[in-house]
């Protein structure tokens, strides 16, 4: 499992306004990672970062290892914008015409229209397309140079419940195939349905990344403070961990199965070290996922 894309301090300010602040992050070959937040939580900015389309204003990113460059990117198709498409032209033409502009062949179509289940409507005009076969369009054009990675700004953004399904269900396609694929998202529903792994972001800041299996596990969490540096370090070593967010000042730490405060407490104190704060809540990671998602500041 190697690291498809390695995230390192990455930062955009826009004037005042931190769009993007201090980014670490990892996306492994295979995985579906899903980046959760609420709008104006900085997806969109960190996604155009990675596609070349803003820059950082600090902090640095690589694709497999490399320095991002126009070549590395053709093996990234995302779905950013809604791509140019023409209204009085066929869904076939207009991916023929995304083929031309990406030099791709035009061999790679039939395949496409087959996996975005497109293919019986490929010579309707675009402008007699439901906005969800738009996106499945729009899903294909991003598929035409067979890239190793798929990135995806809210899939399934303003479509209907069937549309909704239909796009999900090709995302798992697609991920079966055994392509990365990075999803932005501000349904903790759709991440918990098609991603393997995800982050939360929050005003910017990364409050929580892991594997979407853990989300329903462990219900205990414990909120714990201790004045020391790199807590967060130490508290990781804790086999009882299963993940950490930091949020108000102190680490919420969602415990494994059997694993309880006193536990935890036990531990710090055997490293030398006093919590300040410790207090178990019965919380679960989805209930804090909803809190933050349903913020809108």
């Amino acid at each position: 499992m190697s690291a498809v894309l390695s995230i390192q301090g990455l930062t955009k300010h826009f004037g005042k306004i931190k769009a993007v602040n201090d980014l670490y992050l990892e996306v492994r070959s295979g995985q579906v990672f899903g980046v959760l937040g609420p709008n104006g939580s900085g997806k969109t900015t960190t996604l155009g970062m990675l596609m070349g389309v803003t820059n950082p204003t600090s902090g640095s990113f690589t694709w497999f290892g490399e320095e991002p460059t126009p070549a590395l990117r053709r093996k990234i198709g995302a779905v950013l914008e809604h791509p140019i498409f023409y209204p009085y032209l066929s869904g076939q033409r207009n991916l023929e015409l995304n083929a031309m502009i990406k030099q791709c062949p035009v061999e790679n179509i039939p395949r496409v229209l087959e996996l975005v289940e497109l293919t019986d409507r490929k010579d309707d005009k675009y402008k007699t397309y439901s906005l969800g076969m738009k996106q499945r369009l729009a899903i294909a054009s991003a598929l035409l140079n067979d890239p190793t990675v798929l990135i995806l700004d809210e899939p399934t953004n303003g479509l209907d419940p069937m549309g909704i399904a239909e796009i999900r269900s090709i995302i798992r396609k697609i991920a079966a195939q055994g392509k990365t694929i990075i999803l932005a998202s501000h349904l903790l529903d759709e991440v918990q349905k098609v991603c393997t792994h995800f982050a939360v972001l929050k005003k910017g800041s990364l409050v929580h990344t892991g594997p979407v299996a853990d989300v329903g596990q462990g219900e205990v969490i414990v909120e714990v403070n201790a004045a020391k540096g790199n807590l967060q370090d130490v508290l990781l070593q804790f086999q009882g961990c299963a993940s950490i967010v930091h949020e108000n000042e102190s680490y919420q730490v969602l415990m494994r199965e059997g694993f309880h405060g006193d536990d935890l407490n036990r531990f710090l104190f055997e490293r030398g070290i006093v919590a300040t704060h410790l207090v178990t809540r019965k919380k679960s990671l989805e209930q804090q996922f909803l809190e933050i998602l349903s913020e809108h500041h």
